[in-house]
């Protein structure tokens, strides 16, 4: 999750909030890429999740990191809990899942070097003191009271506030992870086809990286848990945003939207001010609750836009937020396949040709089916598989069109990164699809072996 906003004058008129979104517009010759990947960690002797402090532990691998390789900390209350380099930071997750949120980068060929730097650092650091790391969508086995809880004040706040708007909000919280990828706009026109396409086919974006079938020890019945969970989580800030797709939409409907997510809180001093449930309406005429009397400034906005999970969503970018975490092949297949979807014009074009006749109906259906069933789900005549098929190569040509080489001029552009995903349309297999297979084969129910088989 984001760490704390800084900068920014007081809020005098809604107009600076849109205009805060407006200042995302940048011309072509700028769009960049960010990755964000999580992964669990847990030690290797007893197969649980890792601590925050003691020498198997969270804090041990962000000194590690620090010591080793450079990293700057991010303190909060005297405590680690984050670092920073060259533009990319890592930070936690409620439950101590390690996330990289990486740098703005030109390229895949460069945010793929990235994530494997940052994975070799970790794995170097946590080799020593006995952890290992996995990337799945949701933990196969612990259960809630085994997670250890951050020292962070934004997850205290967010988990006492969970249980009031839904049932699944601390199993988001401390026992899933995703991988996203973050996407620039130039107008606010193409902001809006992205956001829409973006959208309509995180359906696809779920079932071709599901990789959470598993919950408690056993089958759940989904191929993405993960997804699953977000739909019973608050719907005051989740799912597919129907009004997106209305006529009319742009900056200012995303703003109307915002205004209407409740609070979490608002940053002070280094301290997260409890202002759950509270309404940012009222806080821009100076009559929120938790601060009387003060207005907001644009940080304070920047952080509460922070607060809403839709599958895709605008800060001063869009987000694309369908997919689990996974192994390494798919952290560099996702922006892959949304950097070929929506960085070249025709690509972006095609993509919304496919959708652009569906309904608010059809959209939540395929984003129930690919929790289900994956690639094998289906709705409103629609089959995933099938659409998967056709996104896929709608992203490859994209990025041959884009031709952007790498590793020295020996690769002509970055269509390799999708290998992973024509592979899954091909087999119509999942990662999800190949851990049950797994589960039921050479494992005989074993889920214990998921760690040695599929840690990093």
């Amino acid at each position: 999750m984001s760490i704390p906003q800084t900068g920014g004058g007081p809020i005098e008129n809604k107009a600076q909030l849109a205009k805060y979104l407006a200042e995302g517009c940048k011309p072509k010759d700028q769009w960049r890429i960010g990755t964000e990947h999580e992964k669990f960690g847990y030690c290797r002797d007893t197969l649980q999740p890792i601590p925050y402090d003691g020498p198997r532990s969270v804090k041990a691998m962000l000194e590690g990191l620090r010591d080793r390789f450079g990293w700057a900390p991010v303190l909060e209350g005297g405590h680690i809990i984050g670092l920073e380099k060259n533009g990319a930071n890592v930070s936690l997750e409620p439950g101590g899942q390690l996330e990289l949120s990486g740098a703005p980068l030109e390229t895949i060929h460069q945010t793929c070097d990235e994530v494997n730097t940052h994975l070799r650092e970790v794995r170097s650091v946590a080799d020593e003191i006995g952890i290992g790391f996995i990337g799945l969508g949701a933990a196969p086995i612990w259960s809630h009271e085994q997670m250890p809880v951050m020292p962070k004040g934004r997850y205290r706040l967010m988990t006492d506030y969970m249980d009031r708007v839904g049932t699944m909000g601390k199993v988001m919280m401390y026992r899933t992870c995703t991988v996203q990828v973050n996407l620039d706009f130039a107008t606010e026109p193409d902001m809006v086809q992205k956001l829409r396409v973006a959208l309509a086919l995180q359906p696809v974006a779920t079932a071709l990286f599901a990789n959470s079938p598993f919950f408690e020890g056993v089958p759940n019945g989904h191929k993405s848990w993960r997804s699953r969970v977000w739909r019973d989580l608050d719907a005051a800030r989740t799912g597919m945003l129907p009004f997106v797709f209305e006529d009319g939409f742009g900056f200012e409907a995303w703003v109307e939207y915002a205004l209407d997510v409740p609070m979490y809180f608002v940053y002070r001093d280094g301290k997260y001010i409890d202002a759950l449930g509270q309404s940012f309406r009222d806080f821009m005429v100076g009559r929120l609750p938790a601060l009387p009397g003060e207005v907001p400034t644009l940080s304070d906005w920047a952080d509460h836009l922070t607060t809403a999970f839709p599958e895709a969503r605008i800060k001063k970018f869009i987000e694309m937020r369908g997919a689990d975490g996974g192994p390494w092949r798919r952290l560099c297949a996702l922006p892959a396949l949304w950097v070929g979807l929506t960085y070249n014009q025709t690509a972006l074009d095609a993509a919304w040709d496919l959708v652009k006749d569906w309904d608010a109906e059809t959209r939540e259906e395929l984003r129930v089916a690919a929790s289900v069933a994956g690639l094998q789900g289906a709705a409103g005549g629609v089959r995933l598989h099938d659409l998967a098929r056709e996104v896929v190569t709608i992203a490859e040509a994209g990025l041959k069109a884009r031709a952007r080489p790498g590793a020295g001029g020996l690769l002509p552009d970055e269509t390799h990164f999708l290998n992973a995903l024509k592979e899954s349309v091909e087999s119509g297999q999942t990662p999800a699809d190949e851990l049950l297979n797994r589960y039921h084969g050479d494992w005989q129910g074993d889920l214990s072996r998921i760690y040695a088989d599929y840690s990093y």
